[in-house]
Order: structure tokens, then C-alpha cells, then sequence
């Protein structure tokens, strides 16, 4: 083969640029395992080992990730759903010969097990796989920064080898970032003095029909943590009319995969698309439609670590038995000379546009909108991410940029604004197509993959700063959802989990009562959006602080949404807000102005009781009402709406709680938990009401004085107390730092959503010093402990962690908003 000149390089390449190793990207050595990594609190939840990497796909897409290992081993296709397992011929193999020697290995260190046959023993045992780094020798370097992740291989080829991946992640993109595509740049140098033949391989399974639930019950089951669950049970290894077949248009090349699909469509049906653009001369393609990936791989193997070509097969018209799996594969071969390099694109991209939730129930994904429902349009996906792939990258730099360019801030906490947006794509995202009602579509983000729910509000209180600045569309979009949720009601009993974990029995509640905020969304296995409060652990009518939260997230998001103030919005919410606040209210038992707890848990820490008035919900019912008064002068002064008795009546409300919050809860150096349990604890995060007061410019809830005073004691109580700093904030220690209750959940927890919210106020509040002490102890057992990309609610002193994939850690763009004055990310304004 001739060496692969430059004339003929710039035919396929947008650029000729190296992919360099990145700053403020997490990053580990090829296959390299951890020695101690985190484990789950509670067997029940959810530990898929810390074999985790960036993930891929538009948010609301479905999504699929690649980890360290090199492994494709996450699989959340269906939306809200998680299936995890590692299928050894999805990956990237490569061939290099010098003339003289040769070597070939799959791009992935050596599987174990075939998640979709787990009893077959050794999967392509024909295969040589690419050594994982060790002590002493490091074989290449995997290093991620959302939406960007890196292979770079070393030490093993000749060649240098590496590859970019990525998905068009967007701020103020609400077309490209919904788009189920995922890209592939690949760069190679010969720095040799031989010629290097290389061949680059990528296989690919047909698992069309593979992600639906198979047992769509919306019957609420509890696992031994109090939590309701439903059961997923996914459609793994199904093959019946796959097919997969070449594709060949004017502008790209490739195989496509298609499977049976019902009239209409239906959730697991649709297309993949492997693709590369048009070749020269010089560049050699191959394609072998079908292959088995559950024999030993020599089929592909042997032909392939001989020349680095693989057998040529189109079987268009063949499509697959039961139990008759198929995977297909394309290679590149090419010849590089002394000092050569190429750079080449490759493109996996699926239309599976169906989302199904409780039988009968179901959406269209967001980027249907722009791409058809009809699920055959995987390679058209294809061709336009073939064009437009080099234009998005330079775009994820622009919107990068200013972020990598502050260097006040540390590179960890850089890092992490950026790998921390995973959740948005890879937390059971829910984005559906656009109606007239809804022009940008339904959105929604799981609690966690533990707690399967959509956008738990006290939860997206801290975890949509993230949205807010970057998407703020789909952020007015959840909230609008709320909105209307908040009138509704749904009398149907249900039991309690709460009071089961107590031994109390069966304690049944009314699953939604007119007035009262929900909690949530909805669950993917119900009808998200429309039956909300899916969550049954406690009665969530009961809970003190939802309400607050939604006022306060409307008037944020009015107020500080980067694309500027929507009134209409504002106006949409106003009714609900009303309704929610007087709601609320009602449960100021004693008239003090500020409700009272009601002794079960009943507020975020929903394991932990408190009675009477709180610190916590209390300051949150302040801001609140704050809040409020400056919606309703707003409306009246843009819109000319009447207000004036809602303005008169929240603001008695608000001059009877000032007067008697400090009152009844300031202990002359911190504010106690509650007025009446005489629980002796600092709770660290006691004035969450207080810092949103001020991050929105209204008046504060308490004194400066009395707020640094209680942040001193939360620093010197819960943070350098508890492990001496090292693992980050405690959610509630005595003052001398010691526990209450040894044995107690909540209090001794770390919460990294709590912790990046405490850090942004600390930042707030002039001790930046303070503020990244925090984040650096809570990312530190993040990104080391081997909880990257499925960031947990809660870690412990005894290494172990509670509810992977959480929403709430995205409250780390709340110390971006803080640490910057709310500096504008470029595209957000779209």
C-alpha cells in the first residue's frame, strides 16, 4: 500500500492538529484499578464498581459510556432506565506492522465476562487485548472533561495513538445537545523511521430491541433503606430480525443496523449507524456486516491480526433468528510514513425516538423534532455529525474556555463544573419532542438511579445551578412543570416507608393533596410529569420546605437566567406559588409565622426528625416570602397584574417570622436545629435560606454577624471535626465535633451536593479559603475513590457511599455563580 500522502490526508481530515493532553480533566492510567474504592451503604442501592467513564449521547437521548478500561459498559438507552455490563465486541481494535513485526489488540483491556451471556466463560478468546497499565509500565492514559474524554495510548504500538470523544453538548443548544451521536477522533503519528501500515477497527453489536422493560408494573416495591423501587428487567440478548447492512452515501460510508420495528414504533426500536466519511484512494475499507460475538471472535480475529483487513460480508436481505446474536464491523487501513499523521473521524450514532413509561404511556425524545420519529434515520444522525462534528468542537471550546481560564479557581474544581454535567445525559435524562405548550419539550433528571425519579425539587434546589446557567430553557421548563402540578391532586392511599425502617407498621397517605408542592416528577415506570410524588418513603404533603423551594428556584431563574427575564414565565408561575406559600402556612401551628415541623422527617434530610420550627426550613420560609414580594412588585410593575393582596398578606407574614426566627432559634452562636426536640447538633446546613436571600439580592435572612458566627461553628463543628476535614462537611455534629448518635444516617453522612452549596456560601460570604477546602475534600474522595461519573449523595468515614448518580452534586455550579458574580458561559444566552 502507498504511504498516505498529505494531498490525500486533507481529502478526510478537518484538522491536522494533535490531540494534547488536557488541563482540568480527570484523569487515570490505562486499566489501572483502585485499590480501595468506595462500596454502597446499603446492599440494596445500586454499585457498579468504579469502572466508570464519561458518558455519551444528547441529553435525553439515551446515553452509552466508556470506561478507563476501554470498556463500553453503560447502557441507558431506555429512558430513566440502567443497565450496566460490559459487551467485549463494542470497542475499538487496532493493527500496526512495520514491514518486519506486527501486533493488533482490541482497544480494551481483557474482559472477563460477556455481560449479555454471563455463563459462556472467556468472551473472544481468540482476541489479544490491549495491556492494562501497572506499576511499572503505564500503557496509556484515559482522561475526561464533559463532554470531551481521551484515550492515549503508549508503549505499546509504535505508532502514537489517540482518540477524542465526544457528543455536542451545547449551552443554549437545545438542537445538537439532544442528538444521539457520539464522535470519535482518532490521531495517528508514525514518529518512527519505518513506514507504518495501521488498521483501525471498530466492532459493533446489534442490540436493537434489547432496551424496554419487559415487566412495566408500576407496583411499588421497598428496599431495605426505606426507598420505593419498581423492577427493570430489559430485553438483554434479544435478536429476533436484526439485521445490519452497508451504507453508502455521496458524503459518509458505514454499516447500518436495523431490527423489527411495530407500526407505530415502539420503545427498543430504531437504528445504529457506524460511519466514517468518504476515503481517497489509499484509504482501504472493509466491512463485515455479521459476525458472532458469542463464539471465540477468530471469525474477525485471525484475519484481522494477520493484515489488519477483516472478512467482506453484506448480508442486507439476512435478518437474525432467536438466539442468533449478530455484531458487525468496519476497518480503515491506511500506511503512514516517517513523521506522518492522520486524523480520522468516526461516528456511532442510534435513533431509538420511542421512550415508554406505564403501559399505554409513552413520549418521542427531543431530537425527533429534528431528525423524525420514524427510527430509520441513524444514518442521516450520521451524515450530519460527519459535517458538523469539527464545528462543535470548536464550540466546546469557546463555552469551555472561560472556565479553564480561571485560574483563581483550583484545577480540580475546574475539573469538576465540567465532569459533574455527566448527570445531565447519564441521570435517566427525560427530554421529550416539543409541543405547542412546551416549545423546547419536557425535561427532567432522575433523583438518582436509586431513588428513580424525576427532578426532586429540595434536591434541584442545590442541583440546577448547573441547568440554570447553562440551559436555562429546560430549567423554566421543569419548573413549569411544578407549576402545574401544584393545583393538582391524587387521593389514592399509599403506605409510607418511613414508617416501616421504624416499626411502626403500615401508615398509609393520600399520594397528592391540592396546594401542596410536590416532591418530584414522576418515575419512568408511571406517567412522569403528569403523576407526581412518586416517591412514598414519607408523605410528602407534609414536607416543609418544597414549597419554599419552588418560589425560590421561579424567582432565581427569572431573575439571574443567562438568555435574560422571562415574564411569562414568571406570570405562569406566579398562581402556583401563591397556592404553594399559603399551603404552607398552614402549618404554622402556633402562629408564629413560621411552619412547624412535625416530628417525622419532613424536609430533605428526610431521615431526620425535627420538631417545631427549623433552622433549616425556617430560613428557607423567609427567603421564600422575600421572594415572593418581589414577584408579585414585578408583575405588577412589568405586566400591570393587581398583586397588592398578596404583597400585603406576605408581608405580615414575613415581619411576624423575622421577629420570631432569631427568637426561637439563635443560641447566641449558631442557629439550633429546631425549637422544640433540643437535639444538641450544629447542622451544617441550618441557613440554606439565608444564602439563596442573598445570592438573589434580597434581604438577608439573618445578621452578617449572626451568619458568619454560625458558619464558624459549622467549620469548626462538622468540617475540621469530623475526620479532620478530609472527607468534607458532616451534615450534624455536637459542637465539640463528636456524633450524637454513632449509629445515626443522616447526620454523619457527607452530602457532595450539600457540601459544593455550604462552599458556594462560605465563598459568598468572603472565606473563599474555606469554600475550596471543602470542594477539594469531597473531590478529592470523588475522583480518587473511584466514584467519577456516578457522583453519590453521601459518602462515610467508613468508606462507603449512598446513592450513585445524584442530582443534587451539580450544586458545584453554585461556587462558579458565587466565586464569579454569575460570569456568563458563552452560548447559554441563546
Amino acid at each position: 500500500m502507498a504511504p498516505f500522502g498529505l494531498s490525500a490526508l486533507k481529502l478526510i481530515l478537518q484538522r491536522k492538529t494533535a490531540v494534547k493532553p488536557q488541563t482540568a480533566s480527570w484523569s487515570r492510567p490505562f486499566g489501572l484499578g483502585w485499590d480501595k474504592p468506595y462500596t454502597v451503604r446499603y446492599a440494596s442501592n445500586l454499585d457498579d464498581g468504579p469502572w466508570h467513564g464519561a458518558p455519551l449521547g444528547g441529553f435525553g437521548a439515551g446515553c452509552i459510556g466508556r470506561n478507563s478500561k476501554g470498556e463500553f459498559n453503560l447502557w441507558h438507552l431506555d429512558g430513566g432506565e440502567h443497565w450496566f455490563g460490559n459487551l467485549p465486541d463494542c470497542g475499538f481494535a487496532l493493527f500496526e506492522s512495520d514491514g518486519s513485526t506486527s501486533k493488533a489488540h482490541g482497544l480494551a483491556v481483557k474482559p472477563t465476562v460477556d455481560a449479555s451471556n454471563p455463563e459462556a466463560g472467556e468472551p473472544l478468546s481468540a482476541w489479544s487485548w490491549y495491556p492494562a497499565s501497572s506499576a511499572n509500565q503505564n500503557t496509556g492514559t484515559y482522561s475526561a472533561r464533559y463532554p470531551l474524554s481521551w484515550f492515549h495510548y503508549r508503549n505499546v504500538f509504535k505508532a502514537e495513538v489517540e482518540c477524542e470523544s465526544f457528543s455536542p453538548i451545547l449551552p443554549g443548544n437545545y438542537r445538537d445537545t439532544s442528538l444521539p451521536v457520539a464522535v470519535f477522533r482518532w490521531h495517528f503519528k508514525n514518529p518512527s523511521k519505518k513506514p507504518l501500515k495501521l488498521s483501525l477497527l471498530l466492532s459493533w453489536r446489534n442490540t436493537l430491541g434489547w432496551f424496554k422493560n419487559t415487566d412495566p408494573s408500576a407496583e411499588v416495591h421497598f428496599r431495605d433503606d426505606g426507598s420505593p423501587e419498581h423492577s427493570y428487567i430489559p430485553a438483554i440478548g434479544v435478536s429476533k430480525g436484526q439485521s445490519n447492512r452497508w451504507i453508502d452515501q455521496a458524503d459518509m460510508n458505514g454499516i447500518l443496523m436495523d431490527g423489527e420495528r411495530s407500526n407505530p414504533i415502539q420503545e427498543g426500536e430504531g437504528q445504529w449507524c457506524l460511519a466514517v466519511p468518504s476515503l481517497p484512494a489509499g484509504v482501504e475499507l472493509k466491512r463485515c456486516s455479521r459476525w458472532n460475538p458469542h463464539g471465540d471472535g477468530a471469525e474477525l480475529w485471525q484475519q484481522f491480526s494477520l493484515d489488519g483487513t477483516i472478512p467482506a460480508s453484506n448480508n442486507d436481505r439476512r435478518s437474525a433468528a432467536s438466539n442468533d446474536p449478530l455484531s458487525a464491523a468496519l476497518s480503515i487501513s491506511f500506511e503512514l510514513a516517517p513523521g506522518a499523521e492522520l486524523e480520522l473521524p468516526v461516528v456511532i450514532s442510534w435513533d431509538l425516538p420511542v421512550t415508554a413509561f406505564a403501559t399505554g404511556c409513552q413520549a418521542l425524545r427531543r431530537y425527533t423534532d429534528f431528525h423524525g420519529s420514524s427510527g430509520t434515520n441513524a444514518a442521516a444522525i450520521a451524515s450530519e455529525a460527519l459535517k458538523q462534528w469539527p464545528q462543535w468542537r470548536e464550540q466546546i471550546n469557546n463555552w469551555q474556555a472561560p472556565v479553564l481560564q480561571r485560574n483563581d479557581l483550583p484545577e480540580k474544581l475546574r475539573m469538576a463544573l465540567f465532569n459533574e454535567l455527566y448527570d445531565l445525559a447519564s441521570g435517566g435524562s427525560l427530554w421529550t419532542a416539543a409541543t405547542a405548550d412546551d416549545p423546547e419539550g419536557r425535561f427532567g433528571v432522575l433523583e438518582c438511579l436509586d431513588y428513580a425519579w424525576y427532578e426532586s425539587l429540595d434536591v434541584r434546589l442545590y442541583g440546577s445551578f448547573a441547568l440554570l446557567q447553562l440551559w436555562p430553557a429546560l430549567d423554566r421548563a421543569v419548573l413549569r412543570s411544578f407549576a402545574r402540578a401544584i393545583p393538582a391532586a391524587d387521593a389514592n392511599l399509599r403506605p409510607i416507608g418511613w414508617y416501616f425502617t421504624q416499626g411502626k407498621g403500615r401508615v398509609e397517605a393520600a399520594r397528592k393533596l391540592a396546594g401542596a408542592t410536590p416532591h418530584d416528577l414522576g418515575a419512568p415506570n408511571e406517567r412522569p410529569f403528569d403523576a407526581t410524588n412518586y416517591t412514598a418513603y414519607q408523605d410528602c404533603n407534609l414536607w416543609k420546605d418544597l414549597a419554599s423551594d419552588f418560589v425560590l428556584q421561579v424567582w432565581r431563574t427569572y431573575k439571574l437566567a443567562p438568555d435574560g427575564k422571562d415574564l411569562n414565565f414568571l406570570a405562569s408561575c406566579w398562581p402556583a406559588a401563591v397556592q404553594a406559600l399559603k399551603y404552607l402556612k398552614e402549618f404554622d401551628i402556633n402562629n408564629d409565622g413560621l411552619p412547624d415541623n412535625g416530628g417525622a422527617p419532613d424536609q430533605t434530610f428526610d431521615d431526620w426528625a425535627l420538631q417545631g420550627v427549623s433552622a433549616y426550613c425556617g430560613a428557607l420560609w423567609i427567603a421564600a416570602l422575600e421572594a415572593a414580594l418581589a414577584m408579585a412588585q414585578a408583575l405588577s410593575l412589568e405586566l400591570g397584574l393587581d398583586t397588592a393582596m398578596e404583597q400585603r398578606l406576605f408581608s405580615q407574614w414575613l415581619e411576624q417570622s423575622r421577629e420570631n426566627f432569631d427568637k426561637l432559634l439563635w443560641n447566641g452562636e449558631y442557629y439550633k436545629i429546631d425549637a422544640d426536640s433540643g437535639t444538641p447538633v450544629v447542622m451544617a446546613d441550618q441557613l440554606c435560606g439565608d444564602f439563596y436571600a442573598r445570592l438573589l439580592g434580597l434581604a438577608p435572612v439573618v445578621s452578617d454577624a449572626n451568619a458568619i458566627s454560625s458558619l464558624t461553628a459549622i467549620k469548626e463543628a462538622c468540617f475540621e471535626g469530623f475526620e479532620g476535614g478530609r472527607l468534607g462537611v458532616a451534615n450534624g455534629l455536637r459542637r465539640d465535633g463528636s456524633a450524637l448518635d454513632p449509629n445515626g444516617t443522616h447526620p454523619l453522612e457527607v452530602w457532595t451536593g450539600i457540601n459544593f452549596g455550604l462552599a458556594a456560601y462560605y465563598r459568598l460570604m468572603g472565606e473563599p479559603t474555606t469554600a475550596f477546602a471543602i470542594c477539594d475534600a469531597v473531590l478529592e474522595q470523588v475522583y480518587q475513590g473511584g466514584l467519577q461519573f456516578r457522583t453519590p449523595e453521601a459518602i462515610t468515614a467508613k468508606n462507603s457511599f449512598r446513592a450513585c448518580h445524584y442530582l443534587r452534586a451539580m450544586a458545584i455550579w453554585a461556587l462558579w455563580a458565587t466565586h464569579t458574580n454569575w460570569q456568563a458561559i458563552p452560548g447559554a444566552e441563546h
